[in-house]
């Protein structure tokens, strides 16, 4: 693996730009190669600081491109262990669902509360893992366990799931972050609101992954780590939001095609 054994090789690989499209190049750049075959499904990824060295980037911009590549199902990140390399999907980013068409215009809704909810259950992950009691912390392990097993036997994963979230606004001491969530309600979750995930996750994929991605939530509320239980959110429900986000694209430009070829 070059980022390994070659940092000077990809060493400002990347266009003098800031924030958001270092990101993406970084995404691009990391993609590429695992879909190339320079990184192999089963590879370990650099840690953090050594694929910072090797592009000349902030942290802030590994974790967003990582959060992305998870996004995309091409990578997935072991708290503690380490991020490996997945095999690529043959359906593209959206990989776990493809939109249908009565669905594109809900899903715009449904990105503009995600974009809401990255902002508040970020912080309150991070306030949650320096004031959560045990009894709180038992209330969030029950709900991932009330979800796991509801995966399994395809039972209701809507009410675990919001519980989870709101337990975590709960414990942040503040009152107005549970008022939010209790206002928002179940609705924020993105499977009640679109067919299209309902029908089509017959195997469950799609909401192991949602389910893990909560695992690494709780991990850092038990540790009481609100840096980690931040990053773990915003990772969360920056992969619903990539999702989401990509399955909308590519059924508009099916939607488009459909329509020239009538």
């Amino acid at each position: 693996m070059s980022l390994h054994h070659e940092p000077d090789a990809t060493r400002g690989a990347l266009p003098r730009r800031r924030g958001r499209n270092l990101a993406e190049g970084l995404t691009e750049d990391l993609g590429g190669k695992i879909r190339e075959g320079q990184l192999q499904p089963g590879d370990k990824l650099p840690t953090e600081s050594a694929i910072m060295q090797a592009y000349g980037v902030s942290r802030t911009v590994v974790r967003e491109a990582l959060s992305r590549l998870q996004a995309a199902g091409l990578v997935e990140t072991h708290h503690g262990i380490g991020t490996f390399v997945l095999q690529p999907r043959g359906s593209g980013m959206a990989g776990m669902f493809r939109l249908e068409a009565a669905d594109i215009a809900t899903t715009a809704d449904v990105l503009a509360v995600l974009e809401l909810r990255i902002s508040l259950e970020t912080e309150s992950a991070g306030l949650a893992a320096l004031r959560r009691t045990e009894e709180q912390l038992l209330g969030m392990r029950g709900a991932l366990d009330e979800f796991e097993r509801n995966v399994r036997t395809a039972g209701d994963t809507v009410s675990p799931d919001f519980r989870f979230h709101l337990l975590i606004a709960q414990a942040t001491g503040n009152p107005y972050f549970a008022d939010i969530m209790t206002h928002l309600g179940a609705t924020i979750i993105p499977r009640t609101r679109l067919h299209s995930i309902r029908s089509q996750d017959r195997g469950g994929e799609y909401l192991s992954r949602v389910n893990r991605e909560h695992e690494e939530i709780l991990s850092a509320i038990a540790r009481r780590d609100p840096d980690s239980a931040r990053a773990a959110m915003r990772i969360h429900l920056t992969n619903s939001r990539e999702r989401l986000r990509v399955a909308r694209e590519e059924a508009q430009r099916e939607g488009g095609q459909a329509g020239q070829s009538a």
